[in-house]
């Protein structure tokens, strides 16, 4: 138990001295498990865990929907769904954060990631915020919140990663997130009109467009009506599996992108080298993860912190709680991803233990990690976007984005305590 405890921290500070977080796991895991089984075992578990991933039919759902993203990301279609969005509400006090938000929901339900979706939509949105007299807090905040949504409206990245690490059903996962993230973009088209109607001089009106105009706005977003439809729409309908999804979605965006005239053969290679970078750097990640997961296993520690828990009578709503000011308090030090890869692995053993659903627990922990992209100091979504908007002061977007925290907090309680906005949906699959 010891040596997994030490590991285990041991790679949290081997991150910390910016030790590439894939070779932080690994180099941890093996230590870990050499010292608390044996040196044999430890290397023979390495090349084992590697082939069952490699291997694994679940875990090609990983580079199909980073394929589908950056093939939307490289072409241009994320701007067509914010124009779309400001032809209906950019009029409105606030309008154009507002459509900012409903791009970025948009553009998160095809794209999966969160660092992607704010830093494109910093180059669609933030231009024309700017124009129209915005605030910087207003503007880069509803964008480097409305990022956020990426690693829950699915499909999802990251909820691909915790459906491997705790073996839940990646597409309940799926449809779980759909409330959720819904709920999410309407609190925080709540912030921004609660900002807006306090501070008026913050949100100014913009120009109205006509009917004529916003019904040839509309004929923008079917790529995106299409692929959510098709992706979640099949999931529910149980036409295919994530991975068989991943593969159609990826699939046909490149053939969206090809008949809307948008993708050459340069951009093709770009995409395709893209994902591959970020798949390899991700499944290397992945290795580290479930290394790390194995040694937990192996040294007792999560048997040992599970007899803890049991031993401290600390259950139910509280032990929830516990475990989420846990994640909340991590986000302001650590990126999401590791969080979910280091920690995940040791939490899940204890909810299922209380009969606590996966899916569920899986969904609170997403928006837990979720607020910690946007939290001082590691608000990974903040720096992604001062990297695209370098003439806005980091402080002027944590400033913007306190609104954005509160409501995300209100839907944090709002899931822990009705369970059923994350299942409901997934419970009426036939």
């Amino acid at each position: 138990m010891t040596a997994g405890f030490v590991a285990m921290f041991g790679a949290i500070g081997l991150a910390f001295l910016r030790v590439p977080l894939a070779f932080a796991l690994l180099i941890a895991s093996i230590l870990g498990l050499g010292l608390a089984v044996n040196w044999n075992v430890a290397f023979q578990l390495l090349p084992m865990t590697i082939s069952e991933a490699v291997l694994s039919y679940e875990l090609a759902v990983v580079p199909m929907f980073i394929l589908m993203g950056n093939v939307i990301t490289r072409t241009g279609i994320a701007q067509d769904l914010f124009h779309a969005a400001n032809a209906f509400v950019g009029h409105r006090r606030g309008g154009l954060a507002l459509s900012t938000m409903v791009a970025c929901s948009g553009f998160s339900a095809v794209c999966g990631s969160s660092y992607a979706t704010a830093a494109t939509m910093a180059k669609v949105a933030y231009p024309s915020m700017r124009t129209y007299g915005y605030s910087d807090e207003l503007a880069a905040g509803s964008i480097a919140a409305g990022g956020t949504l990426g690693i829950l409206i699915p499909p999802s990245i990251i909820m691909v990663v915790f459906g491997i690490l705790t073996q839940t059903n990646i597409g309940h996962l799926f449809i779980a997130g759909v409330l959720p993230g819904l709920l999410g973009l309407a609190l925080y088209m709540l912030a921004i009109r609660l900002v807006a109607a306090w501070r008026p001089e913050q949100a100014p009106h913009g120009e109205k467009t006509g009917w004529r105009e916003r019904g040839h706005a509309l004929t923008g977003i079917w790529p995106f009506v299409l692929l959510f439809g098709l992706i979640i729409g099949g999931l529910y309908a149980k036409w295919f599996t994530p991975t068989e999804a991943a593969g159609i979605g990826a699939g046909l965006a490149i053939l969206i992108a090809a008949v809307n005239r948008r993708l050459t053969l340069l951009t093709l290679k770009e995409v395709f080298l893209d994902t591959a970078y970020t798949s390899i750097g991700l499944y290397t990640v992945l290795f580290g993860a479930l290394m790390l997961s194995k040694l937990l296993t192996l040294s007792g520690l999560a048997a040992g912190l599970l007899a803890l828990v049991q031993a401290s009578g600390l259950e139910g709503t509280a032990l929830i709680l516990v475990i989420l000011l846990v994640f909340l308090v991590l986000g302001c030090v650590m990126d999401s991803m590791a969080i979910i890869l280091i920690f995940v692995p040791l939490f899940a053993p204890i909810v299922v233990a209380q009969g606590f659903d996966l899916v569920w627990f899986g969904i609170i922990v997403i928006v837990a990690t979720e607020i910690a992209l946007i939290t001082p100091p590691m608000g990974m979504n903040v720096f992604v976007l001062k990297a695209v908007l370098p003439d806005v002061p980091v402080l002027r977007i944590f400033r913007g984005l306190v609104p954005f925290i509160v409501v995300d907090l209100l839907r944090l309680i709002l899931l822990v305590l009705f369970p059923a906005i994350s299942l409901w949906l997934g419970s009426t699959i036939n």
